[in-house]
């Protein structure tokens, strides 16, 4: 006679499938980054108004997956504010001599609220500031071989040192919820 066999939940295909479904949602909660409120009470405060206004330099690198350097840049920013609404423009130069200039049209909606808008940008970046830190999302029409591909970025921005005017940014870049890699800036002001 046959006999359908069932897999029980003591079978090892089924806790294989449970270890795997397991490890998927820590995974998945492991991408999850803090709130931006999660830095309100840190100091020296970010007043991007503020620290976006006048000429900045900042220097850069773009790592891969692997955390391989695969990119060097030197940025050079000039900000300037007409009451909510401002301009950054960005002028990037690259190891390999490459330039790329970028012009970010910029408002601050108030509660730490800011939303952007760039040529190479896809629809609307929004920001959200508390304490020392910033927010910034959005989606960049990034050209890669002949091709233009829209990739989303994950930037926080860190005041570090209020006298000496320095601010850290890490961003992840990523496509269809996969990571790509992460861009690391140092900004100063003289």
């Amino acid at each position: 006679m046959a006999t359908t066999s069932t897999l029980t939940s003591t079978s090892p295909t089924r806790r294989l499938a449970g270890a795997g479904l397991l490890g998927a949602l820590l995974a998945l909660a492991g991408c999850a980054s803090p709130g931006v409120d999660t830095y309100t009470a840190e100091q020296p405060r970010l007043l991007l108004r503020a620290y976006f206004d006048g000429p900045l330099t900042a220097h850069g690198l773009f790592t891969d997956r692997s955390g391989q350097v695969v990119r060097r840049f030197t940025v050079k920013l000039l900000g300037r504010w007409n009451g909510a609404e401002g301009v950054l423009e960005e002028d990037f130069v690259y190891s390999d001599g490459k330039t790329e200039r970028r012009v970010w049209r910029l408002t601050d909606h108030g509660d730490g609220r800011y939303t952007g808008r760039a040529d190479d940008v896809v629809g609307e970046a929004r920001g959200q500031a508390a304490g020392n830190a910033l927010r910034w999302q959005y989606t960049l029409a990034l050209p890669v071989d002949g091709r233009v591909w829209e990739v989303q970025f994950d930037d926080w921005m860190f005041l570090m040192d209020a006298e000496r005017k320095v601010m850290l940014n890490k961003a992840t870049m990523s496509k269809f919820g996969i990571r790509l890699g992460e861009v690391t800036l140092a900004f100063h002001k003289p």
